[in-house]
């Protein structure tokens, strides 16, 4: 019994951590992102301005570990495609921390401050990194969950190709 409970929290583990979508097609897969203007400060990030151009948003924390593991691929694919829009929706409460985070890490692409976390209620996202990869046309094409290596050749694949 204890090597089978073992053998259950090993994959468990493994799907968790895994980037895959939840499911093999989450319900909103193929469906129009729900548009959001947010504004924080003197910043406002409205989604439906990036219409044409292939999103990946990203939602990220200052105290999220993967998050911040994640945060090097992002700004490497935002350099490598600059056809794509990086835009990430951080839900830190502190401000300060927040902008001290984009200091240390230099964030290259674009990124705002949702404390009340809206965005992250809008899409379902409860858990962090969460990212959604946005078609042309305005669509949800793929979400990945936990960190991932953007500038994997199968990821740049696929993102040009959408």
């Amino acid at each position: 019994m204890g090597r089978w409970i073992s053998s259950f929290v090993v994959l468990l583990s493994l799907a968790l951590a895994s980037g895959c979508d939840r499911g093999d097609h989450p319900k909103n897969i193929g469906t129009p992102a729900p548009n959001f203007t947010l504004v924080n400060g003197k910043q406002t990030v409205d989604l439906s301005s990036y219409r044409g151009k292939v999103v990946v948003l990203n939602f990220w924390a200052t105290w999220c570990v993967p998050c911040i593991e994640e945060i090097p691929s992002l700004n490497e694919l935002q350099r490598e495609l600059p056809q794509i829009a990086v835009v990430g929706v951080s839900i830190d409460e502190d401000a300060d921390a927040y902008r001290q985070f984009l200091i240390d890490h230099q964030i290259d692409f674009t990124t705002i401050r949702d404390p009340e976390r809206r965005i992250s209620t809008l899409y379902g996202t409860k858990l962090f990194p969460e990212s959604y990869v946005i078609d042309r046309t305005g669509h949800l094409r793929r979400k990945f969950i936990s960190a991932q290596d953007w500038t994997s050749p199968e990821i740049v694949n696929y993102l040009s190709h959408l």
